[in-house]
């Protein structure tokens, strides 16, 4: 997980291959958290996840005696714990304006990547889950014409959602018109040049943009 620079005594339980993982990879790794990050199987877990979380499900945060199992409370407990560098905003409006568009990125985006990613619909399905998403980025891709990250200055919590669906695009076949999507892709190349993105990478993700 890269350069250690805070102690800590925690454990992730980590899809290497999960989107949602990822996510939570990402604000380690911009935390600099000592954390120790367990790769799993989502078809072989271990039974000490089970002990923790009570639907045994990936990813999974222990945090000494506190255990977490939904990745964006994951990542909101880590800006809190961590308050340096702040990845949510100060002010109360603010932070309802992150909170909301985390919530659209998920129905817009993660909810099409995901019958993309699990293949496990029919092809009919995965084919328009991909038209939605690929239609959909490109719809908004102007709006990095105007900030260097997602509707902001600063690299936020609202990146470290968006950032591991744009590097699985390959995977799930998606190109963008490089017209259309010319500041969209300078982002993807901001995103993805940031130490703490190369740090966050499990070994299979890493072979994913190869």
């Amino acid at each position: 997980m890269g350069v250690v620079t805070k102690r800590s005594s925690m454990t992730f339980f980590s899809d290497p291959q999960s989107h949602y993982s990822h996510r939570v990879r990402i604000v380690l790794a911009e935390k600099g958290v000592a954390v120790e990050v367990i790769d799993v199987d989502p078809d072989n877990k271990p039974e000490e996840i089970a002990d923790h979380n009570p639907y045994n499900s990936l990813p999974t945060l222990v945090d000494r005696e506190l255990a977490l199992y939904e990745p964006n409370i994951m990542m909101e407990y880590l800006d809190e714990r961590f308050p340096h560098p702040p990845l949510l905003p100060v002010y109360p409006v603010a932070r309802a304006q992150s909170r909301l568009l985390m919530h659209r990125i998920q129905r817009d985006w993660c909810a099409h990547a995901d019958v993309v990613l699990e293949g496990a619909a029919s092809a009919t399905k995965v084919d328009a889950a991909r038209k939605s998403l690929r239609e959909s980025l490109i719809a908004i891709a102007p709006i990095f014409e105007e900030k260097p990250y997602f509707m902001s200055d600063e690299f936020t919590i609202v990146d470290c959602c968006v950032a591991p669906v744009l590097w699985r695009l390959k995977v799930m076949g998606i190109e963008l018109p490089e017209k259309q999507a010319k500041a969209m892709n300078k982002y993807m190349d901001r995103l993805f040049s940031r130490e703490s993105f190369k740090a966050s990478l499990s070994d299979l993700e890493q072979e994913m943009n190869l």
